[in-house]
């Protein structure tokens, strides 16, 4: 008896690498092999099911599938269908092309797969070459007959030439009538409901079969990122850790900078094995936040320590050699340190002093005691402490109560600083905060207030000019270019400040700031200062022949507070700004299921406003159809029962919207019976493109998969959502992902307009182009240091400018070249499809660093290097020679020395 391959051994790490790298693991297909005869038709009713969904196999997958048998293929094929829908959103209602695949295979599954292939190549003569990536009409692309993949003129020349007759990808003979023709009815059918601007996205096949090899890298990357992991990274985490090797010493890294991500760590090991994780406790567990942030994973929460995760959490026991480690592991810390760590998180340390029972140990670790006696607020002689720490050093010092009892208090060291700054002493401040680099650089801006207040017009102080350059040397990213984009841009006096308090959901706010306006004088010279950074530290990476930047990386903001973002399909950091999809339709969606003895209504709404952000109307459950149809609601459901669920869509009309005098449209989730997100079984939103208006009564299905552009997770303690802005005047939407605070009563726009409005305008002023850090202030310092020649692709997408570095040109000079766009060396206009050519060829053989925004660039053979790519495409084929970072890498490529 054969035994059966099983191609998926765990669904969440195949997932991952889908999402991660459009990459497929294949087990039992990469070897060397004859294709399966019995597996051809069943191949392609799947390569069928993935023109549908906008997919497309490369040529190694495709070769590995075949390999499969019939049963296997079934497995491999049915579940790489189901991720691809779960991350589209398409799997709730979703019916598969063939119930039986592949064994009820129908005669015409062929046919079907030509006619969806010629359709996508009728709306859009610019998909991919097969074989060589060429796109264009100059390309002559074709289907060939009878299998339809596509094959350009050239390559197909190449065949012709050899005296070869059969497919280079699937084998399949090549009939006498070599291209299939792009007419007939059925093609024209489908041709109906495919976005005319839709490209066939790749998926490539995963480098090697074993999933375990494959974890062990992408866990290692993770770990040693220098930046928060936002929830998709943690919950990738989770599914690392279950395929980490059992011996923690080979593998766990020396220094895990993401403290969050070290408590998981940790306590995941725990669980496995105790004895051989306790030794490793004392040299990753730093301060006492660390210990406790292991007490909460532990218990199975987040180790954020943010109040929500308190909520109801019930903190599992201690056993006792684990409980002597970790007390230990704070004995080693200086008191004053430790109490004063200890107060920063007051109401979680009094429970997990409940497991640690400190007191029980105070003659071995006397210093724990005490600064549990601190938080505490206890009486010193009651615990026989009294007279051993009558000299406490600082910030600690014994303090007797009217009532005679002996007590120690602790001077934080946020308390000290923040009587220098109100006294005015800016050099006080400066040389307290020296101590601790990042705070220093987190309160730069404070600083600088402060000096300008007081100092009357003066230069900048020089305690500061004398600490500032090793602070910044010292600085994590984050601080780093917070301080540049808050000092980048001049700032008016009673401009509105937005904030974003640190929780579990991106809660926003915004005051009037009244606040002495910082001048250039201040400012400038320490945003050249950080310029400086930056380029030192990327000097210290590997150097690459050549860089590739998008001049659209401008429009996207340094991620921040990536702990609190939503799981999305694309990762467009928060305040970042794109261009909306070709055409004048997009169709928003929600849907959201309930849990069983639950009722749930979840409506999403539009609300409109003019220039002066004046409220111009809505389109929700009380208004179904806006003015002549500029935006249609498809009506409210009031529950989302399983197993189902609900989804509701509103269309988008955008030129219409705006001739009825709207210009800005604010996306709105409203829980109307204020149920919050996170009790729902599950939620998600976003947005689709519709082609011209004649091809929705083509469509049968609302929600089509293929043109789903973004969606994201509803989740947390939220019950108003604003995930997008849309700018109808300049066709540009604003990624927000954030949440309003609201409680109470039944939700709803014409409830919350005001204050919708007020944070959507605050939203677009805040992130307003040059205030913040942006992705394209990395590429450029990245590359100007990196490379001696950068090609920067217009936003246009129909010329590309190149830059090199002089023999004697300073990297400063270099930087502000590119930075300011100036003048280029070299200028190249041609159509976008050719630039992306160009771009392939000079990438030919090249190590280089690589940062787009659409990955249309293809591949070329020999290509090593980075890789950043917002929307994924052809880049995605290049082999593992190609590192891929996620924006979070990017940002984490600037961390400091050790």
């Amino acid at each position: 008896m054969t035994k059966r391959t099983t191609t998926t051994p765990d669904d969440g790490l195949d997932a991952l690498l889908l999402r991660r790298h459009g990459a497929v693991v294949v087990e039992g297909g990469a070897a060397a092999g004859e294709p399966e005869p019995w597996s051809a038709e069943g191949l392609v009713v799947l390569e069928a099911d993935l023109a549908q969904r906008g997919y497309v196999l490369t040529r190694p997958l495709r070769a590995a599938l075949a390999r499969l048998r019939p049963a296997a293929l079934a497995d491999a094929g049915g579940a790489l269908l189901r991720r691809i829908d779960a991350a589209l959103g398409a799997d709730r209602r979703h019916k598969p092309l063939f119930r039986r695949f592949p064994e009820g295979v129908p005669r015409h599954a062929h046919s079907l797969y030509s006619a969806h292939v010629r359709a996508f190549l009728l709306n859009q003569p610019g998909q991919p070459c097969c074989c060589c990536d060429r796109t264009g009409a100059e390309a002559g692309i074709g289907a060939l007959a009878p299998c339809a993949h596509l094959l350009c003129g050239e390559c197909y020349e190449e065949l012709e030439s050899a005296g070869e007759r059969h497919c280079p990808l699937c084998d399949v003979p090549i009939e006498e009538q070599t291209y299939l023709p792009l007419d007939g009815k059925a093609v024209r059918n489908a041709a109906r409901v495919h976005a005319a601007d839709t490209l066939l996205r790749p998926l490539r096949l995963a480098e090697g079969d074993d999933p375990a090899a494959v974890a062990a890298a992408e866990l290692r990357r993770l770990l040693e990122r220098r930046t928060p992991l936002n929830p998709q990274d943690r919950e990738d985490l989770a599914v690392l850790l279950r395929h980490a090797p059992a011996d923690p010493a080979g593998w766990l890294p020396a220094d895990i900078p993401v403290r969050e991500s070290r408590a998981t760590v940790l306590a995941a090991l725990l669980h496995r094995d105790r004895d051989a994780t306790r030794p490793l406790l004392a040299a990753h567990l730093t301060t006492a936040t660390d210990v406790l942030r292991l007490i909460w994973a532990w218990s199975g929460a987040e180790p954020d320590l943010l109040p929500a995760t308190a909520k109801g959490l019930r903190l599992r026991n201690l056993p006792r050699p684990l409980r002597r480690e970790l007390l230990a592991v704070l004995a080693a810390l200086p008191p004053g340190t430790l109490a004063e760590d200890l107060g920063r998180h007051r109401q979680a340390w009094l429970r997990a002093g409940e497991l640690l029972h400190p007191y029980e140990h105070e003659r071995r670790f006397p210093g724990v005691a005490a600064a549990f006696a601190v938080i505490r607020r206890s009486d010193l002689d009651l615990h026989g402490l009294g007279p051993r720490l009558r000299g406490a050093p600082e910030p600690l010092r014994v303090h007797a109560t009217p009532a005679g009892h002996t007590r120690l208090v602790v001077t934080t060291f946020a308390a000290r600083v923040e009587r220098a700054l109100d006294d005015g002493d800016v050099p006080a401040a400066v040389r307290l905060l020296a101590r601790r680099p990042g705070e220093l650089v987190r309160r730069l801006h404070h600083l600088l207030r402060v000096h300008a207040f007081w100092g009357a017009g003066e230069p900048l102080p020089a305690e500061l000019t004398e600490a500032l350059p090793a602070a910044l040397r010292k600085a994590a990213p984050g601080p780093l270019l917070g301080a540049y984009g808050r000092l980048r841009a001049p700032r008016e006096l009673g401009e509105r400040r937005l904030y974003f308090p640190r929780g579990r959901v991106a809660l926003a706010h915004a005051r009037e700031d009244w606040g002495t306006e910082v001048p250039a004088a201040l400012s400038a010279p320490v945003c050249a200062l950080i310029e400086a950074e930056l380029l030192r530290r990327a000097g210290r990476l590997e150097r690459y022949d050549l860089a590739v930047l998008d001049e659209g990386l401008a429009d996207l903001v340094v991620p921040f507070a990536e702990r609190a973002s939503a799981k999305t399909l694309v990762a467009v950091p928060r305040g970042s700004v794109q261009r909306l999809p070709d055409g004048s339709r997009i169709r928003l969606f929600l849907h959201w299921m309930q849990t069983p003895r639950q009722r749930v209504d979840l409506d999403l709404s539009v609300a409109l406003y003019d220039d002066e952000w004046r409220f111009a109307g809505l389109c929700d459950y009380t208004h179904l159809v806006l003015g002549r149809r500029a935006a249609v609601h498809s009506g409210d459901f009031t529950s989302a029962p399983p197993p189902h669920g609900a989804t509701e869509f509103v269309d988008l009309d955008l030129p219409a919207l705006a001739a009825e005098g709207a210009r800005y449209a604010v996306t709105v989730v409203f829980s109307y019976n204020d149920v919050p997100f996170e009790d729902l079984a599950d939620a998600f939103a976003g947005f689709m493109a519709l082609d011209a208006s004649p091809a929705a009564k083509y469509r049968k299905e609302a929600f089509d998969p293929k043109a789903v552009r973004q969606r994201l997770d509803l989740a947390g303690d939220a019950r108003v959502s604003v995930p997008v802005i849309v700018d109808l005047a300049q066709r540009t939407h604003t990624w927000t992902d954030l949440n309003l605070g609201a409680s109470g009563g039944f939700h709803n726009v014409h409830r919350h307009r005001d204050r919708i409005g007020t944070l959507a305008a605050d939203v677009l002023a805040h992130f307003a182009e040059g205030s913040r850090a942006t992705l394209w202030d990395l590429a450029v310092a990245s590359a100007a240091a990196r490379a001696g020649e950068v090609l920067v692709r217009e936003r246009s997408g129909t010329a590309v400018r190149a830059y090199r570095r002089g023999a004697d040109e300073p990297v400063a000079a270099f930087a502000e070249r590119l930075r300011g766009r100036h003048e280029p060396d070299e200028r190249r206009d041609a159509p976008a499809g050719d630039t992306a050519l160009a771009l392939a060829e000079r990438l030919t053989g090249a190590r280089a660093l690589a940062a787009l925004v659409h990955a249309d660039v293809p591949a070329p053979a020999g290509l090593g290097g980075e890789l950043y790519r917002l929307y994924p495409g052809r880049s995605d084929e290049a082999p593992d020679t190609l590192v891929r970072l996620t924006a979070g890498d990017v940002v984490a490529l600037f961390a400091p020395e050790e």
